[in-house]
């Protein structure tokens, strides 16, 4: 999946340094849920345990190559959200020398498509915290809606207690 700039691929254990220099970044994780990253080592270990699979996948910039960040899909078993077997919710984060370049925009529009035509969900699920409205804006440049509702994300490891909004997009 790609578009001018960017290209979504999978991640590799190779991707473990561009990882950290934009995950240690403390105004990154805790934005998505998820502490800073302490070492590449760690960083390593996101990428085994929690990366490699196939609805995850790098932000790579095609000008460098670089993977700027993490794009993907939760199937409802893993979701933050209490959603039906045939829905997901989608997430993302984006490198802070990137932000507001419309990156994160262009990236979750590719994973709203796979996830509509590839994968055949109607309905896709987002959330993110209040103090964070850009995202709620890549969302809605993607066609989500605000539902109206609001919840916390017990399964987070940063920010469980704060509440987030919830995005809703249904494909008819």
């Amino acid at each position: 999946m790609e578009t001018n700039r960017i290209l979504l691929r999978p991640w590799c254990e190779d991707d473990a340094e561009a990882l950290f220099k934009y995950a240690s970044d403390p105004e990154v994780g805790p934005r998505a849920g998820w502490p800073p990253h302490k070492s590449v080592e760690e960083s390593l270990e996101v990428i085994r345990n929690f990366f490699l699979n196939d609805h995850t996948w790098a932000v790579v910039l095609k000008e460098t190559s670089e993977a700027i960040g993490c794009v993907g899909y939760l199937p409802a078993a893993s979701s933050n959200l209490q959603i039906d077997d045939d829905q997901c919710e989608v997430g993302y984060w984006i490198a802070r020398p990137y932000w507001g370049e419309g990156i994160c925009t262009e990236a979750l529009q590719l994973v709203v498509n796979h996830c509509i035509k590839e994968k055949g969900f109607n309905v896709l699920w987002g959330d993110f915290f209040l103090d964070n409205p850009a995202s709620g804006r890549v969302m809605e440049k993607c066609g989500f809606v605000d539902t109206g509702e609001e919840t916390r994300c017990p399964k987070l490891e940063v920010g469980s207690d704060r509440p987030v909004k919830v995005m809703k997009l249904v494909h008819n």
